[in-house]
């Protein structure tokens, strides 16, 4: 090995404040997306197993209008709040922070419209008799379901509000010189890891359970 090779090597792992290479902030947020996945990989695969293990899931839930609607416009927005993120971290890595700022502030409108129509949606199927029943089983399916479905949505919608939050504190923080691009990098890490998370509670919950 040679000694530039060494030196190289000895860089990278020499801990301090860029242990494996990368910032303690970024390997932060890496480390708390992977717990996080945990959560909702286990929350997902409890949830498929009681859809198949009980005879009374209720299959067919969610009407066309206005569930199907609204979840399909929420993954719309979410998906383009994915694309301002990117528009974001990318003005922060060149240093514009006033076009930083107001890309994260285009995302953080992107996550209120989602939690927004994602409570409307909520109300519009605890208003239907029928659809309300199936979630609360009275008589009409699993007690599960409703446990579930509520569960798994409102725990995402809640990373989604707290992910409004922590892009509004960095979107301050950068257009007042505060923080740095890896700050918006690593809150664009977390953003990113929502969405993926929407990517599976969508057609898994709602696509899946879909009222013929």
């Amino acid at each position: 090995m040679t000694d530039s090779h060494s030196e190289v090597v000895a860089g990278a792992w020499s801990g301090g404040g860029s242990p494996y290479a990368m910032g303690h902030k970024k390997l932060g947020m890496w480390l708390f997306i992977v717990s996080d996945v945990m959560t909702f990989t286990a929350l997902l695969m409890a949830y498929s197993y009681s859809r198949l293990a009980n005879p009374d899931w209720p299959r067919h839930v969610f009407p066309i209008w206005p569930a199907i609607a609204f979840s399909t416009t929420m993954t719309v927005v979410l998906l383009a709040s994915s694309l301002t993120m990117v528009m974001g971290v990318a003005a922060g890595h060149r240093g514009d922070r006033g076009a930083a700022v107001k890309w994260l502030l285009a995302t953080m409108a992107g996550g209120l419209i989602f939690c927004g129509l994602h409570i409307t949606e909520w109300f519009h199927l605890i208003d239907s008799e029928e659809v309300r029943l199936r979630l609360f089983s009275n008589g009409l399916g699993s007690p599960l379901f409703g446990a579930t479905f509520f569960g798994i949505t409102g725990l995402h919608m809640t990373h989604v509000m707290c992910g409004v939050i922590y892009l509004g504190v960095i979107a301050w923080g950068f257009g007042t010189s505060r923080f740095t691009s890896e700050d918006v990098e690593v809150s664009g890490l977390y953003w990113h890891f929502v969405d993926l998370v929407w990517m599976f509670v969508f057609p898994m919950i709602y696509l899946m359970s879909v009222k013929y």
